[in-house]
């Protein structure tokens, strides 16, 4: 019996958490079967009709405030509520006419009495009509407009749906929102598609309320014609007043909530969505135009003056819509007048104290475009160069060893409409022309044919190209051009900026995080060198010189494993570099000789490394003449030595190394100039280019 008793109260308890809204529908359903089963006193249906004409009115307000269809996505169900509610209420109004009719017409209830006797005027043949009509208006125009309004919205809606999640999807890639606003932007869409489906089986309630209306109120009047003469010896004329001005009271007072639900599902489906409700659309939309208000005002006055026309009615609309226009006009004036106010003489605050916040820091790698350009670096328009230069800068780190900045992408009106800019540190290092839409085709020295198009440069090599249309991007790739797109153009120009510059971006920031990066996996190793064996300006000058000459920098640990031999006893950036490139020769022969087995070099004549040797052991420099003469020897070597295929690369003694990288490096930016010491003994190294040679 305890059991029992802790049961049943833990069954209470359980029904005292239950929130009331939850158990909202199943009462409401509930309540609506009984009323077609159980017997409704006349006081009871008259509180259901009154509440079913509320219901209608509040659901009509609802629609016309919303100002998109999900504000009211519960629509669908209501409609189904409201339907229900009037057939139940139609099958108890029905029960107590025919049980109650022949005691007169409050017998249903005054509002059924009031419909039928006040609305009509107590004539049963104009009720007639009126309801008919209203069953019209209701099946045929509202309800069949709104059906097919919701069916064709949810065809589009259906069609739309790939369209809308794929630009959902972009945006997030884009990183113009985030996850949650993507997951509530997509069940948006989800839930617009679901709720034009569910309007366009929901309007089917209101044509079958519709249908249901007709068949009762035909029940009604003969049923209550036949009750009314058979089992209350009531005349024809009495029972076919009584009962016919009732059940048409009881067909109006359905039909006009009806009616109203009707015209709410209409205004819901056929908005379009804006920030406004519907009213304020019409408004702002139907009488903001004086023009058309002036004209509507002179045809209705001409329809006023025609003899026999009610004059008076027409003269009356007349004056109110050209009151109405001139009022606009006076509005209009007054707004332009305002701005000319506004524009001759802005107002002239005091000028605020310049603070820190006006101190704007230079960016480090930046990308200036024309307006034509712009496209190619707008994330809502998919544009194709973000994702280049990502790539670009992820592609420099894993090959250089360190991280770019960021590029701050703006968009430059003094530019031409396709001309671009990048620059480093505010200063221009690069300038070029893209034609979106069109395709380079770059002239790798063996083409076998000729293009029709804007003949230029590639502007990252240098190399001659054509700036052709689509449709001769197979014939270029036929003739042997190398056809890339204006985003490949710009990116690629990009990328072989970054590695020329690559020693003016390595900041002590980049610097200090390549120490943390390593300190993570050999914390002993950098808490040895730096700063107790190097200063960090000092690994920051010997890193600029490796990358001055193209040298990678990702091999950090052999990098401070030379620098832990070499400098406590040598603390010059340029002699550490020195040795550094030694302990990194392994590397730097494979970044040029890379499955080689011979390495096949340019040299210097014996003689002139003998001259270059005294020069360099003097006073360290080059006379102006033996200058001149070593750089035009080295020009010709090297365009031999390429010629034949083969890397450029010249090997020299290693004391001769820095000083003829740094002279010859200015004119021959793509030449490499290796030391002896740097070759591995494992590699055959052979001269087959001499500088200086007869």
């Amino acid at each position: 019996m305890k059991a029992l008793m802790n049961q049943y109260l833990g069954q209470r308890d359980w029904m005292a958490h239950v929130p009331m809204k939850l158990l909202a529908g199943p009462l409401l359903i509930l309540m609506i079967l009984s009323m077609m089963i159980l017997p409704l006193p006349p006081f009871i249906l008259d509180l259901l009709f009154t509440f079913n004409i509320a219901l209608a009115i509040m659901v009509l307000l609802v629609s016309m405030f919303t100002q998109k269809p999900l504000d009211f996505a519960a629509f669908p169900a209501v409609l189904l509520f409201t339907t229900l509610l009037r057939l139940s209420l139609n099958v108890a109004s029905t029960r107590i006419i025919l049980m109650e009719g022949h005691q007169g017409g409050d017998s249903a209830g005054k509002v059924i009495e009031a419909f039928g006797e006040f609305l009509v005027g107590g004539n049963f043949a104009v009720g007639l009509v009126v309801f008919l009509i209203l069953v019209i208006i209701n099946f045929m125009v509202i309800t069949k407009g709104a059906g097919r309004i919701a069916e064709v919205g949810a065809r589009f809606m259906l069609d739309a749906m790939p369209g809308k999640q794929m630009a959902i999807d972009a945006d997030l890639n884009a990183g113009l929102i985030g996850e949650d606003e993507a997951r509530q932007r997509r069940s948006d869409v989800s839930q617009e598609a679901d709720f034009y489906g569910s309007m366009d089986g929901a309007s089917k309630f209101v044509r079958g309320d519709a249908m249901a209306g007709l068949v009762i109120m035909v029940v009604n009047v003969i049923g209550g014609l036949l009750i009314g003469m058979l089992q209350h010896d009531m005349g024809f004329a009495d029972a076919a007043r009584t009962y016919t001005l009732m059940t048409i009271g009881d067909g109006l007072v359905a039909q006009i909530p009806a009616l109203v639900i009707s015209t709410a599902a209409g205004v819901t489906v056929s908005r379009v969505t804006t920030d406004q409700d519907v009213g304020q659309q019409m408004i702002s939309q139907l009488f903001v135009n004086p023009q058309v208000l002036i004209l509507a005002a002179a045809v209705m006055g001409l329809l006023g003056l025609v003899p026999g026309m009610p004059n008076l009615v027409f003269l009356i609309f007349t004056a109110l819509l050209g009151g109405l226009a001139w009022w606009l006009m006076r509005q209009k004036e007054r707004r332009l007048v305002e701005k000319e106010i506004a524009t001759e003489a802005p107002p002239s605050p005091e000028a605020p104290e310049a603070s820190w916040e006006d101190v704007q820091l230079v960016d480090t790698l930046g990308l200036e475009v024309g307006h034509r350009l712009i496209p190619l670096v707008d994330a809502r328009q998919q544009g194709e160069l973000l994702g280049r230069i990502k790539s670009v800068r992820k592609k420099f780190a894993q090959e250089v060893g360190f991280l770019p900045p960021v590029v701050h992408i703006r968009d430059n009106l003094e530019l031409g409409a396709n001309a671009y800019l990048l620059t480093l540190k505010g200063a221009e290092i690069g300038r070029a022309e893209a034609f979106p839409g069109q395709w380079l085709a770059i002239d790798p020295g063996q083409v076998t044919g000729e293009l029709k198009g804007v003949a230029t440069q590639d502007p990252a090599f240098g190399l001659p190209a054509i700036w052709v249309d689509g449709s001769q991007r197979e014939h270029a790739q036929v003739y042997g051009y190398t056809v890339v797109d204006a985003s490949t153009v710009v990116a690629t120009h990009l990328n072989h900026l970054l590695h020329r510059h690559s020693a003016e971006m390595l900041g002590r920031a980049e610097v200090q995080k390549l120490l943390d990066k390593l300190k993570e996996e050999q914390p002993g190793l950098v808490d040895d060198i730096v700063p107790k064996a190097i200063s960090l300006t000092v690994l920051q000058r010997l890193l600029q010189n490796l990358l001055e000459e193209e040298v990678s920098i990702r091999d950090m640990r052999t990098i401070l494993d030379a620098l832990a031999e070499h400098a406590p006893q040598q603390q010059d950036p340029h002699e550490l570099t020195a040795l550094v490139r030694v302990a990194l020769g392994r590397g730097i022969t494979q970044q040029w000789f890379a499955g080689r087995d011979e390495l096949k070099v340019i040299g210097l004549d014996s003689q002139l490394e003998q001259i270059l040797t005294q020069a360099m052991n003097g006073n360290g420099a080059l006379e102006p003449g033996l200058a001149d003469t070593l750089m035009t020897q080295t020009e010709q070597a090297l365009e031999r030595h390429e010629a034949s295929g083969e890397p450029p690369v010249m090997v020299v003694q290693h004391n001769l190394r820095a000083m003829l990288a740094r002279f010859l490096r200015r004119r021959l930016r793509h030449l490499a100039v290796m030391s002896q010491a740097e070759i591995p003994d494992d590699r055959t190294l052979r001269v087959t280019t001499v500088v200086g040679g007869r």
